[in-house]
């Protein structure tokens, strides 16, 4: 197997792109809230976003970014080596698309949901780590 050849990788490049995604719309709202000049500026006086959405959008990259470590360590592995059984990419799928259906749930402000969708990600980062490791 080749590890360029692995569709982990393209998973690993996704979350790279959804960690961007987060990071740019934590900055929209915060900019929308607190206006252009305070993103272009030093930021020295430490405002911060008082606004539900921005929050919101700030608690959820911080969630992101709590579990995206561990996404990046079992996916390199997983690349390195090699899932023949297809679980680690299963599993890796499974932590992306619940990371990104947790966004909208956690703008919206939607209790529960949210909680199982957050569990379901780590379910699959539960299936990598078993596959790297069994």
């Amino acid at each position: 197997m080749e590890v360029a050849s692995s569709p982990i990788l393209v998973l690993l490049a996704l979350s790279v792109a959804l960690l961007v995604f987060h990071i740019s719309l934590q900055g929209m709202l915060a900019t929308k809230e607190l206006g252009s000049q305070w993103n272009a500026g030093p930021r020295d006086d430490a405002r911060e976003p008082v606004g539900k959405l921005a929050g919101r959008a700030a608690r959820a990259s911080a969630n992101y970014r709590e579990t995206y470590p561990g996404f990046v360590a079992l996916a390199l592995a997983l690349a390195v080596a090699g899932d023949p059984s297809g679980w680690g990419l299963v599993g890796a799928w499974l932590w992306f698309v619940a990371r990104l259906v947790y966004i909208p749930l956690y703008l919206a402000g939607i209790p529960y949901i949210r909680s199982l969708v957050w569990l379901v990600a780590l379910a699959g980062l539960a299936i990598m780590a078993a596959t790297v490791i069994f």
